[in-house]
């Protein structure tokens, strides 16, 4: 299955409607429907306050200070005071409320995010960059977080007092208030045609946004490497050449985000022009007053300076929505490893079985070709043959971290893919050549997987330790299970590390092992004792070695060879090492 985020952006970027995405992102949020409206209609409130205020501006102009009454003045004034006064007050509490809800929905939006990529299969991350999925739970789902907190209620307000606005100047004089919106129709062109580029600019944005960040993160996780290789300038420039990639749409994109602005700017103007030419001409032939004409100019400004604010409104929406696509396409995939339901139960000895399996990477070549075997309970197995002959493969089929792409796993005489994941990671353990070890203790690390002995003191998890046998293990390290563990691996060696992912694995007691070099950075002292360990495992436990060195597999009950997408019987271990030295099986 496909799962590259590029491919899917290149397919459907161009075929998603504002709409269908503000919908789905809407379904979101579905939580905080009842705080949204009531943000809505304090913000409908404070609209409806600032559009009284030109009505009562002009009547007071005509009534009252033309013919100098200036009580009623002082009267109106204390009345505009006590209405912006309860508008700043309805504006302060909308942006509190959306706030809030901004907040929360990036909390619930990065969870689900999250959530989804724990689902993925392992394909997902082959075919994705961890910069760029750091981006997207980062940058991407700020910026819809600052589209709710700052923007939506702005969005709305500004929308509300528009179409107020355009009431009021239409009923206080038809022929003059459509003069004077005539230059929104317009606007409304120019907006419609000119959005998908908009939108098309800013995922650019955001995408080369992502690719700056995995260009960091590899860089990073690589420095010891470019620090040995003394190739800085390598590594430089492929950064200028992401920063620069970046820079360039980012310019792009705050053009296009800032060409609404000046337009809007411009057709405000030219709408206020409209209403003092066309208000001069009316008030000379008597059919307007000035009072009026200031009232409708103030209207005119109410309708225009919203509009002006939506220039900057509807770009940050364009860039929340090309955030959002981003998101959105991670949060619609599915796992291509579904646990079917299948109840037939074949009768075996075997404990685990191969049946004509195929299998083939995305975009890739077949690297097994109907490969057959069976693994009994108890046995000891080793998997040897060349490198990127598909031993590592074989290995991450019996752990199911990836489907065979056709012929059947059998787990216990049962289709592997019926088990629940936490079923069969209980029953299979898997020892990685480079182990992932989280930030923290050895004793994190260890109980990693196992809440069995969660809460166990730390006394108690020794002994438990020293049951299982690895208490020579843990002696290697100065201060026991407290001691610090890093991502990065300083302070701690790299046979440490898989000293680590050993104990985590046998604590575990799985009834299949799969040990893929796993003593390839160990000593030959430390990997016998390990070897002494796993003979001290459960006579129930199957055990599958992928190694190069031969003592490693010297003690397996069977051998195959792995080559060319197959998996044959090896013989003895003279045999293997004899398609070993000749790459192929002697007739």
């Amino acid at each position: 299955m496909n799962y590259n985020l590029n491919d899917i952006t290149g397919a459907k970027e161009q075929k998603k409607s504002t709409i269908s995405a503000l919908k789905r992102l809407l379904g979101l949020i579905q939580e905080e429907k009842r705080t949204i409206i009531l943000a809505m209609i304090i913000i409908f409130i404070n609209s409806g306050l600032s559009l009284i205020g030109p009505f009562l501006i002009g009547h007071t102009i005509d009534s009252y200070i033309q013919s100098k009454q200036y009580h009623g003045v002082i009267i109106f004034s204390s009345i505009l005071l006590g209405i912006y006064l309860t508008a700043f007050i309805t504006n302060y509490l909308q942006i509190k409320i959306m706030g809030g809800v901004g907040q929360r929905m990036l909390f619930s939006l990065r969870n689900a995010v999250f959530n989804k990529l724990q689902e993925l299969p392992v394909d997902f991350f082959n075919q994705n960059k961890a910069g760029d999925l750091i981006s997207r739970i980062n940058n991407d789902t700020d910026k819809l977080n600052l589209f709710f907190s700052q923007s939506l209620m702005n969005f709305i307000g500004s929308i509300f007092t528009m179409v107020g606005a355009g009431i009021f100047l239409l009923s206080i004089n038809p022929e003059l208030g459509s003069a004077a919106l005539l230059p929104a129709l317009v606007i409304w062109i120019f907006t419609k045609a000119i959005s998908p580029c908009v939108k098309k600019k800013n995922a650019e944005n955001l995408k080369s946004t992502g690719g700056l960040s995995a260009e960091i993160q590899e860089s990073l996780n690589n420095f010891k490497v470019i620090v040995a290789f003394n190739r800085r300038d390598y590594f430089r420039k492929r950064f200028d050449e992401a920063n620069q990639t970046n820079y360039s749409t980012a310019v792009s994109a705050g053009l296009a985000n800032n060409i609404f602005t000046p337009v809007y700017g411009l057709s405000a103007n030219v709408g206020q022009l409209i209403v003092l030419a066309f208000g001069i001409y009316l008030i000379t032939a008597g059919q307007f007053t000035i009072g009026l004409l200031i009232g409708f100019l103030a209207y005119v400004n109410n309708f225009y300076h919203p509009l002006r604010q939506l220039a900057g409104l509807w770009a940050s929406f364009q860039t929340a929505m090309a955030g959002w696509d981003r998101i959105s396409q991670i949060l619609s995939l599915d796992t291509n490893l579904e646990v079917i339901e299948d109840t037939t139960v074949e009768s075996s000895p075997s404990y685990l079985s191969f049946r004509d399996v195929s299998f083939t990477y995305p975009n890739g070549k077949e690297v097994l070709h109907h490969v057959s075997f069976d693994l009994e309970r108890g046995k000891t197995y080793a998997f040897v043959g060349p490198t990127g002959g598909g031993k590592t493969t074989t290995a991450s089929l019996i752990a199911r971290l990836y489907d065979a792409t056709k012929g059947q796993i059998l787990l216990e005489g049962k289709d592997i893919r019926t088990f629940q994941p936490e079923e069969r990671t209980g029953k299979i353990g898997f020892i990685l050549q480079e182990p992932f070890l989280f930030s923290g203790t050895v004793r994190d690390n260890i109980l990693y997987g196992n809440p069995e002995y969660k809460n166990l003191s730390n006394d108690d998890l020794v002994e438990v330790i020293k049951e299982s046998g690895l208490e020579s293990l843990l002696s290697r390290f100065d201060s026991g299970l407290d001691s610090k563990v890093q991502t990065t691996g300083d302070g701690i060696s790299l046979g440490q590390k898989q000293l680590i992912a050993f104990m985590r694995s046998v604590l575990r007691k799985p009834e299949l092992l799969i040990l893929d070099e796993a003593t390839a950075n160990i000593d030959t002292i430390t990997e016998q004792l390990l070897e002494s360990i796993l003979q001290k495992l459960p006579t129930t436990t199957t055990r599958v070695i992928i190694a190069h060195r031969l003592n490693t597999i010297e003690n397996a009950d069977e051998i195959f060879f792995v080559n060319s997408g197959e998996v044959i019987p090896a013989g003895s271990l003279a045999d293997a090492v004899n398609l070993l030295l000749h790459g192929k099986r002697e007739s």
